[in-house]
């Protein structure tokens, strides 16, 4: 059996997507900034599909700037809003401290060049509230940054709540979207949303596509110098075939959300109730609070990139932490910053469901789980020391 359970680290493109983007391969190939009649009609779609993103988004097409995903369009929103800042005499920027690399290694950037960088608290959960950033805004903040949903153990956080927030007090708000879009309604009018990045390959797109949207009146920094696309905000030719798979697998979603939502949410938490059946392991996250398809496990006792490769071995495709740190020997800041302990955090497991996935798939990833645990912790002294009373238990 083979078992496709790491979604938030990629999906597998969709048939419509892949359909979407063919005929921009043989078909429609001009460059959309030429002006003979081929480059027009590239230029033509490439306007289509600017109107089809905004209109899924709710804004207009202006908003949309396409990018190389979801890591560019991060570090586009966020040196924009700073470089707003820096104009006004306002260098303070608050964030929480589980966000995606893409965004605390721009703001570490940042800090070195003087801004004064606030990390938020997310508590044992992974999660903050509205009144924290409300308490946490100053005369001199120019940007709150924060995520719509966690890569790793998959917390929601209250969007419209923060982006009211900051619109009272007038600031830059900015949610890095990448695993809630397609996955969950998003209304970047009625969330008080200024700037906002996604990734077509978290939805069923293809990779090294994405999308900034930036609030009119916003002055987007360019990070990438040379031509004149994206209205001069965004060098290099557009990946007109990209853009198609990944507007193509947007709509697709945006239709089929409730309803992939309700069959996914049910699959996940039928393997919470089966993993959580396994001594000394504990979820990651809430039960309740989390997107449709995440599961975020800590095994007391055992190494995470041990639990990989051997459920590997079973047909298992899984991960521990997110798929960008993966090949590190250190342990997750988001389990850190959640108060796992060390020792903790390096046991853990994110698995990440689909709407392909099935029931007899979730009960073979529960019972291999429970082989794979079992086998490792036998292999371990130091888990024998555990059950010899010699050091104590830190899991139920």
């Amino acid at each position: 059996m083979f078992i496709y359970a790491d979604n938030a680290a990629t999906t597998k493109t969709s048939r419509t997507a892949i359909n979407a983007m063919l005929p921009y391969f043989d078909e429609i190939y001009g460059n959309p900034s030429s002006l003979h009649s081929a480059g027009q009609k590239a230029a033509e779609a490439l306007y289509s599909f600017r109107e089809e993103a905004a209109t899924l988004l709710n804004c207009t097409p202006r908003e949309i700037y396409f990018t190389s995903g979801g890591s560019e369009a991060d570090n586009q929103a966020i040196i924009s809003a700073a470089r707003i800042g820096e104009k006004n005499g306002k260098k303070h920027i608050i964030s929480t401290a589980f966000e995606h690399h893409a965004v605390l290694h721009t703001l570490e950037k940042l800090k070195k060049e003087g801004f004064d960088v606030e990390l938020l608290d997310v508590h044992e959960y992974g999660n903050i509230s509205p009144e924290q950033v409300k308490n946490a805004i100053r005369d001199d903040t120019c940007l709150v940054t924060v995520m719509f949903a966690n890569n790793e153990i998959g917390s929601v956080l209250p969007i419209k709540e923060i982006g009211t927030v900051c619109r009272e007090k007038g600031v830059i708000f900015h949610t890095d979207a990448v695993q809630a879009a397609g996955h969950l309604h998003i209304d970047v009018k009625e969330q008080n949303i200024d700037m906002l990045s996604l990734s077509a390959h978290k939805f069923h797109g293809p990779k090294g596509v994405g999308i900034l949207y930036a609030k009119k009146g916003i002055t987007l920094t360019n990070i990438i110098e040379g031509g004149a696309q994206e209205r001069g905000k965004r060098a290099g030719t557009e990946n007109l075939a990209g853009i198609a798979g990944m507007t193509a697998a947007l709509k697709e979603a945006e239709e089929h959300l409730d309803e992939n939502a309700l069959k996914v949410s049910s699959l996940r938490d039928r393997l919470i109730d089966g993993l959580s059946k396994i001594p000394h392991s504990a979820l990651n996250g809430t039960k309740e609070n989390r997107l449709p398809g995440n599961v975020n496990f800590c095994f007391e006792g055992i190494e995470g990139e041990g639990l990989l490769l051997l459920l590997d071995e079973k047909g298992i495709c899984t991960s521990s932490g997110s798929a960008c740190t993966s090949g590190s020997l250190d342990p997750s800041h988001v389990l850190l910053a959640i108060g796992r302990p060390h020792e903790i955090a390096h046991g853990s497991l994110r698995l990440s469901l689909c709407e392909t996935n099935t029931e007899e798939e979730v009960d073979y990833i529960i019972e291999s789980v429970k082989s794979v645990v079992e086998r490792l912790r036998a292999m371990s002294p130091l888990w024998r020391d555990k059950e010899d009373g010699k050091k104590p238990f830190l899991l139920k």
